[in-house]
C-alpha cells in the first residue's frame, strides 16, 4: 500500500481540545511553570514511568520505583526493578530522540527492554495480540506484514509532520502502533513514550507532563477507547480521548505550578535553593549551610512555612521532635 493515510476524523471536540492544550501549555510555559522547577520535573518524570509500568502489571509503588531510579536497595521481584531501570533510561532519552526514524524506535525499545526480551530493539517475528489483562482485545496484524506497516506509518509521519497537529498526530502513532504491535514486548511503554516524545519535539515541556498517570486513572476508558476504534477502522474515539486526558493533566499541572509559587518567602527560596533533591538534611546540616545560628529562626521562617506547602517532608513526620529527624526536599 503507498501513501498510507491513517483514518480519522476532525471533530468540533478534537479542535476544542486542541485549543485549550495549547492555551495551557502558553501559560505553563509563560508562568516558567516546570523549567524553574528541577523537583517537580523529576517527580513528574517518576510518576509517568510508575503510572506506564503499573498499566503494564508492575507491582512496585511510587516509593519504590523512586528509591530504584535514586539508586537505593528495593526488595522486589528482579525483572520489575529492571523494567524502572530500563524506563528511566528511555525516558533519559526524550530529548535526543528523533520520532520520525523507525532505527531510533528500534534502538528505543532496545533500551527500554534491555535484559527481559529476547527480541529486544527488533520487530516481532511472532503472532500477538493486545490485551487487557487476560481478556484479548484484538490480535495484531501477522508478523510478516509488520516492517511494511511501520514503514507507512512513519512515511506518513514524515509526510505530514509539518500540516498534521502533534496533538492530533501523537494521539494518531499511538493507535495506530497498538494496533500494529510491532514487538513481542513493551508496545503498550513504547507507544506511551513515543507519544510524549513527537510531543516533546513540538513543546519541549512534555517531557516533564506525566500523561501516563493521566492514563492510569483510566485505564479501562483508555482500553476501551481502543477497541472501538479497531471496530470503528478509525482513531477519532481515541484522540478524542487522550487529548481530553492531556487537557485535564495540564489543569493539575497548572495548581501545582501555583501552589508551588504561592506564598513561598525568601527564607524558603534560599532552603531549597540549598537542599538537594532526595538528600535527607538534619537541622544542625540545614543550620551550618544556611550560616544560622538560631534552631527558633530555622524553624520558624525556613522549615514550617516549607514544611505547610509541601516543598520539603519530614523522614518521621510521627516524631517531629526526633534527633533522628531529617528533612527532604520534594
Amino acid at each position: 500500500m503507498k501513501n498510507y493515510i491513517p483514518p480519522y476524523q476532525i471533530t468540533d471536540e478534537i479542535l476544542m481540545h486542541v485549543s485549550s492544550i495549547s492555551d495551557k501549555i502558553g501559560q505553563i510555559t509563560q508562568r516558567n511553570g516546570l523549567e524553574a522547577k528541577p523537583h517537580l520535573r523529576k517527580n513528574n518524570k517518576i510518576r509517568s514511568i510508575h503510572s506506564s509500568l503499573h498499566i503494564e502489571a508492575n507491582s512496585l509503588s511510587l516509593n519504590e520505583v523512586k528509591d530504584v531510579i535514586n539508586g537505593k536497595l528495593v526488595l522486589g521481584a528482579a525483572a520489575e526493578i529492571q523494567e524502572v531501570k530500563n524506563a528511566y533510561a528511555a525516558y533519559d532519552e526524550i530529548s535526543v530522540v528523533n520520532p520520525y526514524q523507525i532505527e531510533e524506535l528500534k534502538r528505543i525499545h532496545g533500551v527500554m527492554t534491555k535484559y527481559l526480551v529476547e527480541e529486544s530493539g527488533q520487530f516481532r517475528r511472532h503472532e500477538e495480540g493486545v490485551f487487557d489483562g487476560e481478556k484479548c482485545i484484538f490480535m495484531a496484524p501477522p508478523a510478516q506484514f509488520v516492517p511494511e506497516l511501520m514503514k507507512e506509518l512513519f512515511d506518513w509521519m514524515n509526510a505530514n509532520k509539518d500540516t498534521v497537529h502533534p496533538l492530533i498526530m501523537s494521539a494518531v502513532f499511538h493507535y495506530e502502533f497498538v494496533f500494529i504491535h510491532p514487538f513481542s514486548d513493551g508496545n503498550g511503554r513504547m507507544a506511551r513514550l513515543w507519544h510524549t516524545i513527537i510531543l516533546a519535539k513540538w513543546k519541549p515541556i512534555f517531557e516533564y507532563i506525566p500523561i501516563e498517570s493521566q492514563i492510569e486513572k483510566f485505564q479501562e476508558e483508555y482500553y476501551q477507547a481502543i477497541a472501538e476504534c479497531h471496530k470503528d477502522g478509525s482513531s477519532t474515539r481515541f484522540i478524542t480521548f487522550m487529548l481530553k486526558q492531556i487537557n485535564s493533566i495540564l489543569d493539575e499541572i497548572i495548581v501545582q505550578s501555583m501552589s508551588q509559587e504561592s506564598g513561598i518567602t525568601e527564607y524558603v527560596k534560599t532552603l531549597l535553593a540549598a537542599m538537594e533533591y532526595d538528600i535527607p538534611y538534619s537541622a544542625k546540616e540545614l543550620l551550618q549551610i544556611l550560616n544560622l545560628k538560631s534552631k527558633e529562626n530555622l524553624r520558624k521562617n525556613y522549615l514550617n512555612p516549607a514544611l505547610e506547602n509541601g516543598w520539603i517532608e519530614m523522614t518521621l513526620p510521627d516524631k517531629p521532635k526526633s534527633k533522628n529527624q531529617r528533612y527532604l526536599k520534594k
